[in-house]
């Protein structure tokens, strides 16, 4: 049975989702919201008589043009349709206004996840439940599959203090989850009346699914996610950005691809990763760190998904990084993602105690096994949100 997303079953005309979707509605939406066909869910909406009023971009902006972490303005499609932006220079624009929600009937959310805490479509959507439910104007998630599957956990929850945008409630770095999981989650931790968020599930889809095994195609729902294979080493490669180590953007496999100028990719090679080949390698980043300049790094190439542990790998490849050069390693203390308090790694790791081990040369080990045992109480935690089943 082919997997079939939320806007699969819009597009097949379900009549019990078609009823979700009368009178005026939002639609929040990026280059990746498109069913089997690769028809983008605009266009589904409009052949099914939607009436779509306002356009809601998220991080990178509805058409998907702007790069991490930069501001994008308010538009206009070429139908005349507002385009408002839930990505800007302060906090608060991260959110709905209250007056482009006004005098809708619903708002619907049809993004692409890839399944890590840090990728802040599910924290987006978290927003604009929270902002819709206050006007008491519904939520429509059209849920789509996590790309990494819905049973492997990885990372631990944030400690007290280390939410932000690449976290906005306690969850693990690896999920599991699908978006519209994390919206029913969202929605109990705000407190939102259940009435006023609904979930079109998708068929066919189980928890022990990566995204190959969906034979849905891939559309890149951000400019540095080009591959699933991107996706893959994501909850890991993410967290290159609270260092000064490039994640190879502008390169065609950025995050599988890292270092600097001062990495000895040779030597970095050497760490053994479980379920996957360390490739020393040079490369010039495009833009944004060590830009136009020859870096030494590796090429991560992950040869046994079910073995390879991303986030636990890339702890232990920044590592050794630092422990290489010392003196021209650096974490990231500017601001990242409206934080300039709290360094991005932590942010990240959701606590201090990663980078701080780090810093003293210690070993990980301890860490890493708390964090594995942290991560898997989350199985509780997350269990009244589930929507599909798992292989057993």
């Amino acid at each position: 049975m082919p997997v079939l997303t939320g806007l699969d079953r819009v597009a097949r005309g379900d009549a019990d989702v078609l009823a979700l979707l009368r009178g005026r509605v939002g639609l929040v939406a990026h280059p990746a919201s498109v069913d089997r066909r690769l028809r983008h869910v605009r266009e589904v909406l409009r052949e099914r008589g939607v009436e779509v009023v306002a356009l809601f971009g998220p991080e990178h902006g509805y058409g998907g043009e702007a790069q991490d972490m930069i501001g994008v303005a308010d538009a206009r499609d070429r139908d005349g349709v507002p385009i408002h932006t839930l990505y800007g220079e302060q906090y608060e624009m991260l959110s709905p206004r209250r007056e482009h929600l006004e005098g809708l009937d619903a708002i619907v959310v049809d993004l692409m996840d890839v399944g890590s805490r840090y990728y802040t479509f599910v924290w987006t959507a978290a927003l604009v439940i929270e902002a819709a439910s206050k006007l008491g104007i519904r939520t429509v998630v059209l849920d789509r599959p996590n790309p990494l599957g819905g049973e492997r956990i990885e990372g631990a929850p944030q400690r007290p203090g280390f939410r932000s945008f690449v976290g906005l409630f306690d969850v693990p770095v690896r999920h599991a989850m699908t978006i519209g999981e994390i919206a029913r989650l969202s929605a109990a931790q705000l407190g939102v009346d259940r009435r006023l968020l609904d979930v079109v599930t998708m068929e066919g889809w189980s928890r022990a699914m990566t995204f190959p095994a969906t034979e849905l195609p891939w559309v890149l729902p951000s400019p540095n996610m080009p591959t699933y294979e991107t996706a893959r080493v994501y909850p890991g490669g993410c967290l290159l950005e609270g260092t000064n180590l490039s994640e190879g953007r502008g390169q065609t496999r950025p995050f599988e691809i890292f270092g600097a100028p001062w990495v000895d990719g040779r030597a970095l090679a050497e760490l053994p990763i479980e379920g996957a080949i360390v490739r020393a390698l040079t490369f010039s980043p495009t833009f944004h760190k060590h830009a136009k300049t020859t870096c030494g790094g590796v090429q991560i190439h992950v040869t046994d998904e079910a073995a390879f542990r991303p986030y636990e790998a890339y702890v232990r490849l920044i590592a050794r990084c630092r422990a290489m050069a010392p003196e021209a390693f650096r974490w990231r203390t500017e601001r990242y993602e409206f934080i300039d308090t709290i360094p991005a790694f932590d942010l990240l790791t959701g606590g201090a105690e990663i980078r701080e081990a780090i810093d003293r040369g210690q070993s990980l080990d301890g860490l890493l096994e708390d964090d594995r045992r942290v991560a898997d109480t989350f199985r509780e935690t997350r269990a009244p949100f589930l929507l599909y089943p798992s292989a057993s």
